[in-house]
């Protein structure tokens, strides 16, 4: 059994990278390419993964530690590779040595070792992130040909694999790219970069789009009540320092949903043929930044109450707009709210945040007068908008989960029970 140190890969022009989150203890078994640690430069967080299964013998790092390319971050204990030090970026060369010296070279590769080639793109020179893109868009780096320094593959490369770019996989059918134009000849321009978190989050959601059926059921519930309701607690709220929003009757409301119709509260498998039931709530909640939409997530909502929850919506929502953002903050959701109701509109299609199942948008409640059986009453109504993977989702059940959904925020009452 030998013991290799894995080091910082080819991490580009940046130096002094702070290492934000350790996914590893020591005794932990990893697969190739699990997590090891977490670095964030000031354009984008990286995950360093494992290059091989193994054993984590030693973590080099703590949180808050700098470091560059080549310094080393975990000891890894492997009975196969040979060597004391391994970058993230490079498969045990032993390995693939011995598998092909002990093969006839008469004998065609097997399907499972073309897979194995596809898993770990052997002597592809890309950076985990873009290999980590790469496999989450099922695109093969080995058939791609880098345009970046020294031949490196770049994100760039491989979503223009996806969209039929000059990096395009050959025999790959992809989506046709929008032709560029020289908006300089037509007028006056300027160019504005995008965000660290649009681009981050920008790729996610373009694959959530092209992956995910997305359908969009569209309900209303009469709010008038519980809106009542909540203004006599959020009286009470503003002397003590907090106040109690809606948001925080609908989190609880989904919750009661979400256990009544648990496919909801679900994620496909790899495979695609079974369904994955959580037993956990955890709702992420966008929150608007000024970089853009974060989706922080407030974790097991059925074991918090209403003033719980207006005190953690109102830390975490701050923390956000701060940029005191960690990764835990952000991952573990089974299902989303996305809120407009303090900006406007009428209705909108929120993209599931894929692995979830569904996300539910609401927009700005208004006064409409409203059939009793007798006479028109004016109440306050609230849109709701259900965006789900029609995959897993048909239309009917869509209605009857938004429908439950608008009976319970009725009736504030029911949320106790």
């Amino acid at each position: 059994m030998s013991t290799n140190s894995v080091t910082v890969p080819d991490i580009g022009d940046f130096k002094d990278v702070p290492v934000i989150e350790i996914h590893v203890k020591v005794g932990d078994q990893v697969k190739l390419d699990d997590p090891l640690v977490s670095l964030e430069s000031d354009k984008a967080t990286m995950e360093v993964p494992a290059p091989f299964a193994g054993r984590v013998a030693k973590v080099l790092v703590k949180i808050g530690d700098k470091v560059s390319e080549g310094a080393p971050l975990v000891l890894l204990e492997n009975t196969e590779a040979s060597g004391s030090v391994v970058s993230a970026l490079s498969t045990p060369a032993a390995s693939k040595q011995e598998r092909s010296e002990s093969e006839p070279s008469t004998i065609a590769a097997s399907n499972s070792e073309r897979n194995l080639s596809r898993l770990d793109f052997t002597g592809v020179h890309a950076s985990p992130a873009v290999r980590r893109l790469a496999r989450e868009l099922d695109i093969d780096l080995t058939r791609i040909k880098g345009s970046g320094e020294h031949g490196r593959v770049t994100k760039d490369d491989v979503k223009g694999a996806t969209s039929g770019g000059s990096a395009a996989v050959a025999g790959t059918a992809g989506i046709p790219e929008i032709p560029a134009q020289d908006f300089a000849k037509f007028g006056s321009i300027e160019t504005k970069p995008l965000s660290r978190l649009k681009k981050l989050s920008g790729p996610h959601l373009h694959r959530a789009w092209l992956n995910i059926p997305h359908v969009t059921h569209a309900d209303e519930a009469d709010i008038t009540d519980i809106e009542a309701y909540r203004k006599m607690l959020d009286a009470a709220a503003k002397e003590k320092g907090y106040r109690v929003t809606l948001l925080a009757f609908l989190l609880k409301a989904c919750v009661v949903v979400l256990k009544e119709h648990p496919e909801f509260n679900a994620s496909p498998s790899p495979s695609k043929d079974t369904l994955i039931l959580k037993r956990y709530y955890h709702i992420g909640v966008a929150v608007d930044t000024p970089d853009g939409l974060v989706v922080p997530v407030i974790r097991d909502v059925d074991h918090k109450g209403i003033v719980e929850l207006c005190l953690e919506l109102a830390s975490l929502s701050q923390r956000m707009r701060d940029g005191k953002i960690a990764p835990a903050d952000i991952q573990g959701a089974t299902f989303s709210i996305s809120s407009l109701g303090g900006i406007g509109g009428t209705s909108f299609t929120p993209i599931v945040n894929a692995p979830e199942i569904a996300i539910l948008g609401v927009v700005r409640a208004a006064m409409k007068p409203m059939w009793d059986g007798q006479v028109f009453q004016p109440r306050l109504m609230l849109p709701l908008c259900l965006s789900y993977d029609h995959r897993v989702i048909d239309g009917a059940l869509a209605a009857r989960f938004a429908r439950r959904l608008a009976d319970i925020l009725a009736d504030v009452r029911q949320l106790i029970l």
